[in-house]
């Protein structure tokens, strides 16, 4: 179901998809990749429905020029990492899925693919109402200390990326800091292998990436 969300920065289009005869069911924000508001993450959103929870997908880039819209959220990232509009839009995605009689407000948790993933990191560790992440190919807040604040966090990598290293520094920190957290790294894979068909060995990295999310949401959310 498409829905239009007020935030601070404007209206935001997103699609809802809920669960069938659940009451006061858990809840999931999508924050997607470069790519925008794509089939791929319009599929996610329905497939965490099937299981019981809420997702509300946000379109971060809307009818928006795509290039200068990208440009726009790159440089919140590296300019405001901790406090930019993006997170406020983010806040008001929650507030909005909060607002859901059916939805648990204190059961909300976060995924995130590549830009969207390094969003939902710096969100988690600003905004307590979080209570599970699950970042894929993220890049990470700075400074990165600021992660010691995260809620649990679930995160996949692929090997030899851009985002591998970070994976692996954020993965220490949070060590570091006592957060709760399974990080894993999967060779052979690429660059938003979550959503990619191109070998057996990412259809199989997607299958396990999926299950450790479900099964570390399912424990803390549910």
């Amino acid at each position: 179901m498409q829905v239009t969300i007020d935030s601070p920065s404007g209206q935001l289009a997103a699609v809802l998809e809920m669960p069938e005869g659940v009451e006061q069911a858990p809840g999931v924000v999508i924050i997607h990749e470069i790519f925008g508001l794509t089939d791929s993450i319009k599929e996610t959103a329905r497939e965490f429905a099937t299981i019981g929870y809420a997702a509300l997908a946000v379109d971060l880039i809307g009818s928006s020029n795509k290039t200068l819209c990208m440009f726009k959220l790159f440089s919140q990232m590296i300019a405001k990492p901790l406090d930019n509009p993006t997170l406020r839009s983010l806040r008001a995605a929650l507030e909005y899925l909060q607002g859901i009689p059916e939805v648990d407000p204190e059961r909300i948790g976060a995924v995130g693919f590549c830009m969207g993933g390094g969003f939902s990191i710096a969100w988690a560790a600003t905004d307590p109402r979080v209570k599970a992440v699950a970042p894929f190919y993220a890049t990470n807040p700075r400074p990165l200390s600021a992660v010691s604040r995260v809620c649990p966090l679930v995160g996949s990598y692929p090997d030899k990326d851009f985002t591998t290293g970070a994976g692996r520094k954020l993965d220490r920190q949070l060590q570091l800091a006592g957060v709760d957290h399974d990080i894993k790294i999967y060779p052979g894979t690429k660059h938003s292998f979550f959503n990619s068909t191109r070998n057996a060995v990412e259809e199989d990295a997607k299958r396990d990436a999926w299950q450790r999310m479900v099964t570390f949401f399912d424990e803390r959310l549910k």
